[in-house]
């Protein structure tokens, strides 16, 4: 029965985590037990076990009446997110190239360039693969202490990534600059692949991600 009841737990950890990455429950929604228990056809305490799993990990908090809340996004986690991204992929894609990894690293990149594509239409998807491709461009490091500040902020930036899009920043756009990148970086040109790297994923992406607030 406890094997069970962990399953049912897990099922429904699966399912409120997606549908707060997706925006299915936006930033700031309020949720209740008896909401998700109807949403998800299942009884109370595989539900408040996966509610405690989300609170440990941010994603749902309490407000001062004990409300449970999706947690906001600020303009301050914006700018702190992308100014980690900057940072560390800024760092890591001058390394693909100092270290002569560039072509690489191009073919690489284009594998998850190719499943965003595949994803164009699907907003959440496509900034699921757009993620792993950031994670491509740091596993350049081979630091773990690296990947786990990127995983610990995966969901946050999965969110905010939606907000980019829903605001300004363009998938058909930004896919065929990525194409564009790939093939600067087989020819070695870190300034115009870096350029574009910059100006799409750190700029562009910021400028309308806080346009959606």
């Amino acid at each position: 029965m406890a094997e069970k009841n962990m399953s049912l737990a897990n099922q429904a950890y699966e399912q409120i985590k997606n549908n707060i990455l997706n925006l299915t429950y936006p930033p700031g929604m309020t949720l209740t037990e008896a909401m998700l228990t109807k949403e998800l056809n299942m009884s109370r305490s595989p539900v408040r076990t996966a509610i405690q799993m989300l609170q440990t990990e941010g994603l749902i908090v309490s407000d001062y009446y004990k409300s449970m809340i999706v947690k906001e996004i600020t303009d301050k986690d914006i700018y702190e997110l992308y100014q980690l991204r900057e940072i560390f992929e800024g760092g890591a894609f001058k390394l693909i190239f100092t270290s002569g990894r560039n072509e690489e690293f191009s073919y690489r990149i284009e594998e998850k360039v190719v499943r965003m594509c595949a994803a164009a239409n699907n907003l959440y998807d496509w900034e699921v693969a757009d993620t792993a491709m950031h994670m491509e461009i740091i596993s350049i490091f081979e630091n773990e202490r690296i990947n786990r500040i990127y995983e610990n902020n995966l969901s946050e930036l999965i969110r905010i990534g939606q907000y980019s899009i829903k605001n300004g920043m363009r998938i058909p756009r930004t896919n065929e600059n990525l194409k564009k990148m790939i093939q600067y970086m087989r020819k070695g040109n870190y300034e115009k692949a870096y350029t574009i790297l910059r100006e799409d994923h750190f700029g562009i992406g910021k400028d309308s991600a806080l346009k959606g607030r």
